[in-house]
C-alpha cells in the first residue's frame, strides 16, 4: 500500500473514531435527516445560515467509519462558506466519489478519491452530503441513498 493511500485511511479512520462536529446545533438552525437502507447509516445534519454563509454546521447519527468520516470533515470543510461555495463542493465531492472527476483544490476530502472503487461505499460516503444540501434547501422530507 502506498504511503499517501495509508495516509487518507488513517485521516478515514481518525474522523470515523473521533467524529468532530459531532452534536446538535442549540439556536435556530435547518436540519434534514438522511438514511442509507443498504447498510443502515443514518444521519442528521444541521445548519446555522446567516448572511448567505453557513455560521456552523454539525451533525449527529450512526454508521460506518466512511459515512462518519465523511460527516465529520464535511462540516470542518464548509463552516464560514457561502452557499455557492457549498453547491461548488457537493459537486466536486459527488465526482470524486463516483469516479466522475477528480479535483486536487478539495484538501481533506481528497482522502475519499478511493471510495469510488468501491460502489457501495459510494452510498456512504455521500449520505451526509445530500442530507446537508437538503438542510440547507429547506427540505422537508428525509433523503435517502436509494
Amino acid at each position: 500500500m502506498s504511503e499517501l493511500r495509508e495516509l487518507y485511511q488513517e485521516i478515514i479512520l481518525d474522523h470515523g473514531k473521533r467524529p468532530r462536529n459531532l452534536r446538535r446545533l442549540s439556536g435556530p438552525a435547518r436540519s434534514a435527516k438522511g438514511f442509507n437502507p443498504l447498510c443502515g447509516d443514518q444521519c442528521t445534519v444541521y445548519v446555522d445560515v446567516a448572511d448567505g454563509r453557513l455560521r456552523d454546521v454539525a451533525f449527529e447519527g450512526s454508521g460506518c467509519a466512511i459515512s462518519t468520516a465523511s460527516a465529520s470533515i464535511m462540516t470542518e470543510t464548509l463552516k464560514g462558506k457561502s452557499s455557492d461555495e457549498v453547491e461548488a463542493l457537493f459537486e466536486k465531492f459527488h465526482a470524486l466519489v463516483t469516479g466522475k472527476g477528480a479535483d486536487s483544490s478539495l484538501g481533506k476530502l481528497d482522502v475519499f478519491a478511493g471510495v469510488a472503487e468501491f460502489p457501495a461505499r459510494v452510498k456512504c460516503a455521500s449520505l451526509a452530503w445530500h442530507t446537508m444540501r437538503a438542510a440547507l434547501r429547506g427540505e422537508a422530507e428525509p433523503v435517502t441513498t436509494e
